[in-house]
């Protein structure tokens, strides 16, 4: 984890006497490197400064850039990189920055000999009647100009400036890629170690091509591939909280960026020990440097890991699969992790009229790499893909642009390569397939359309006539009336039913060796079915405090709503009293039943602690926004997060939630429904809830599982804190680290696991104006934005969340961590 840490690129300079400065450079004022009069250039702001330095042990000497008021004195640009200067105590004159008479920004060395140039010619003789000086502007740029402003005949501002020429650092402002006027390739190269400043092998750049992009290498092998320009991002890379730019016309290739906050000081470097591009913001109040991103971000980052339409997705192990229509080359090597040799196509097309290809749609990709590609970004789609299938070695087509709906043509010829699951959505990309690939499916969608309509009515005539005999000579049937809570209406819903003996079979009479656990709702059990088919079976509790109306309301829910992280509902059983809901068994059962033992959290190492919190993101962000019928939890705590056999979360428990038309978002109620701990204040208060109550119970649920403890019970009993409050002191005094659970020791991602607490904190804002949605949620855990600093919490101290402020008047029944809370009487 040392290698992560802000100190990584911070280089104490070593020797420097700063006793005088300057604002300019000129002629007549040099900037000179002696032990008794060293000067050093400062910008006008006082944020950098220009002066002589040593790195680290390194007895060498260089003219470098560096933040003025940072302690650890941090280096953002050097001059003299390969040819160091040395001091010599043979000559007694110093090596010193001046401006020739040339106009030239020169070094030199104590025996006068030029080290290193900015290498310029003043090209308009408007300028020789000037004075030439040499400014640190207030951006960390150095610049060689008129004294009087003056431009040249080509409309240049500047003389010379360090932009042009950057070392391993970013700045904003600067630019990455090629002034095709003038011939500059702005790229960055890596340090070749902490105290060495020469040209190391990891290098970033502009890559010229029909689809420019942003490339790391390391030596002459590419390393990462940042995706083509979509218009708005680079597909590989999530939207940033910087203001993006990228330029690209006959003057300039470029990307840019510009902070919208401009009292963040910010800075992209390479590290060249790493082999990361890393981004550090500075944290004033901790006075160190904070990691924010890093690139590559996780394998999948890696240049074509998966080989030749192999896709690569992070959170699947192992996470190269070949894409739908694909198969391994050489399964032997794809089933041993070699996967270099990728994927070909299931069946090969055949170009030409009588055999006609078709193309499949892929979502949510990173585009392939674009060099051997084609553009027009004129065209539409239609045209796109005429174009295509008129070309035989044309293998996908997308449009060039995302924005707007799309625009443009980009069409690929060859294999496809360095494909992954982006992030954030993208364009389609629509892969060529062979006919039998593409148009057999709707020619079997044809066939099936003509059998349902003939066989359809008469299944329905004679499964009507089965279920009114069945009805009249049982009493407990599978039709379950369920009263529509938005547009008062009777709804029938069919779901499976199980008769009573099979579950009592099943769970081998409801012995306690087959209970899984016990709930609000009663007892969990496990059972196996006659075709050996494994269930869980939840059964209604006569003294539970919850009935008919959670019964309907679950039945209801979990037969409407699908979801691979919802908890799929298999059937249910209604016999006399007997009230019970059949779901599929999740094997590794619930997820505080690992979380908070400290024997099993050491089966919850990072990558699956992150997998989860992305899964439970993903299920609410279906509940909330993409359902039919927004769908507010309102019970969302550990207990109901069920892990299934590839530990994938699966939210569980509907009894309490609430279901709105699209375009309702809250609602109140005199009948509280939740558990002490992950209630937001103004539900737990007033009777209040919206989808923001879901995203203050998944922001507890959130620390929790980084922290691997409760939010309520005695974990901070000497500062009286919950979990809540225990997190926004450390998050105040700048220590995270504390919060991150012991038991994964230094096994985990330092920039994700600081992520998720800041978006944790963020959901459990005290206002639910101030908390995020669960779509923004998802694109902050995913991206590298800058994130909104929180502000304080609701429910920070432990005896609030014990009930003391959630009514006087009204009849109050606390619960525990584990138990369902649903009698309370709001004021």
């Amino acid at each position: 984890m040392a290698t992560l840490l802000p100190l990584i690129l911070a280089f104490m300079v070593n020797s420097l006497s700063l006793s005088s400065a300057t604002d300019t450079l000129t002629q007549s004022h040099p900037l000179v490197d002696d032990a008794n009069g060293t000067t050093y250039l400062v910008s006008s702001d006082g944020t950098f400064q220009l002066g002589f330095f040593s790195p680290g042990s390194s007895s060498n000497r260089y003219l470098g850039i560096w933040y003025t008021n940072i302690p650890d004195t941090t280096v953002v640009w050097v001059a003299n990189r390969q040819t160091p200067l040395r001091n010599d105590t043979n000559f007694t004159t110093p090596s010193r920055l001046t401006i020739t008479d040339e106009r030239g920004l020169v070094l030199l060395s104590q025996n006068g000999t030029v080290v290193w140039s900015a290498n310029t010619t003043v090209k308009s003789s408007s300028l020789k009647n000037g004075t030439v000086v040499a400014q640190l502007l207030d951006s960390g740029n150095l610049v060689l100009r008129n004294e009087r402003g003056e431009v040249d005949d080509d409309g240049e501002e500047y003389i010379w400036q360090s932009f042009d020429y950057p070392t391993d650092t970013f700045l904003p402002g600067m630019k990455i890629g090629w002034d095709l006027r003038r011939g500059i390739n702005r790229e960055l190269r890596a340090w070749k170690s902490w105290d060495d400043p020469s040209v190391g092998d990891l290098r970033w750049g502009m890559v010229l091509g029909v689809t420019p992009e942003l490339v790391m290498w390391k030596g002459e092998e590419e390393y990462y591939r940042s995706g083509p320009w979509n218009g708005a991002i680079f597909s590989g890379k999530t939207t940033p909280i910087f203001e993006l730019q990228f330029v690209s016309n006959q003057d300039e290739v470029v990307y840019t960026s510009k902070l919208q906050n401009k009292s963040v000081i910010t800075r992209v470097v390479l590290n060249g020990t790493t082999s990361y591009r890393q981004r550090y913001n500075w944290v004033e109040q901790t006075k160190s440097w904070r990691l924010y991103s890093s690139v590559p971000r996780d394998n999948c980052d890696n240049y074509n890991l998966c080989g030749p339409y192999g896709n690569c997705i992070v959170n699947d192990s192992p996470p190269c699969q070949c894409l739908s229509g694909f198969q391994a080359k050489s399964p032997q090597n794809y089933n041993a992790l070699d996967w270099t040799q990728g994927c070909v196509r299931s069946e090969l097309w055949s170009c030409g009229v009588k055999n006609r290809d078709g193309f499949r749609r892929f979502s949510g990709l990173k585009m392939p790499d674009t060099r051997k590609a084609w553009v027009n970004a004129s065209m539409t789609l239609g045209d796109c893909r005429m174009k295509c299938l008129a070309t035989c070695s044309c293998t996908a087509y997308a449009n060039l642009y995302a924005t707007g709906g799309g625009s443009g043509c980009l069409i690929w010829f060859g294999d496809l390569v360095d494909l992954r699951v982006a992030s954030t959505p993208g364009q389609d990309l629509y892969i060529r397939m062979a006919a039998a690939e593409t148009d057999a499916k709707e020619h079997k969608k044809m066939v099936w359309v003509v059998v349902i309509a003939v066989t359809v009515p008469l299944v329905i005539v004679v499964l009507l006539a089965f279920s009114c005999i069945r009805w009249r000579k049982r009493n407990h049937r599978e039709k379950i009336s369920i009263e529509n809570i938005n547009k008062g209406e009777q709804e029938d819903l069919e779901l499976p039913f199980y008769d009573l003996a099979t579950i009592v079979n099943a769970t081998n009479d409801f012995s306690n060796d087959k209970k899984l656990g016990q709930g609000g709702f009663g007892p969990v059990y496990m059972g196996i079915l006659a075709d050996g088919q494994e269930i869980a079976v939840k059964r209604l509790s006569q003294s539970s405090g919850q009935g008919m109306q959670e019964f309907k309301n679950e039945v209801l829910l979990c037969a409407k709503l699908q979801h691979r992280n919802l908890v799929k509902v298999l059937g249910c059983c209604i016999q006399g009293e007997e009230k019970m809901l059949i779901y599929e068994y999740m094997p590794n059962k619930s997820l505080d039943n690992l979380l908070f033992d400290s024997n099993q959290s050491k089966n919850l190492e990072w990558s699956r602690r992150f997998h989860i919190i992305f899964g439970i993101a993903r299920g609410l962000l279906y509940l909330h926004q993409d359902s039919r019928l927004r769908i507010i939890h309102r019970d969302l705590k550990a207990s109901n997060i069920l892990l299934d056999g590839k530990m994938n979360p699966k939210i569980s428990d509907f009894g309490m939630a609430r279901m709105f038309g699209g375009d309702q978002i809250e609602g109140n109620t005199n009948r509280i429904a939740g558990t002490y701990g992950y209630m937001s204040p103004e539900y737990a208060i007033h009777g209040l809830f919206s989808i923001k109550s879901d995203v203050f119970s998944f922001g507890v649920l959130l620390l929790e599982i980084i922290t691997g403890k409760k939010n309520r019970g005695a974990s901070y009993p000497s500062q009286g804190f919950n979990l809540i409050g225990f997190a926004w002191r450390l998050w105040k005094e700048g220590n995270i680290l504390e919060l991150i659970d012991g038991c994964l020791g230094e096994a985990f991602n330092l920039s994700e696991a600081s992520r998720c607490i800041h978006v944790g904190l963020l959901c459990v804002q005290l206002h639910p104006e101030d908390r995020p949605n669960m779509a923004s949620v998802i694109v902050m855990l995913s991206s590298e934005n800058v994130l909104p600093e929180p502000k304080e919490p609701g429910f920070l101290i432990e005896r609030i969340m014990m009930g003391e402020e959630c009514g006087s008047s009204g009849k109050q029944t606390s619960s525990t961590n584990e138990v369902t809370m649903s009698q309370l009487e709001a004021r």
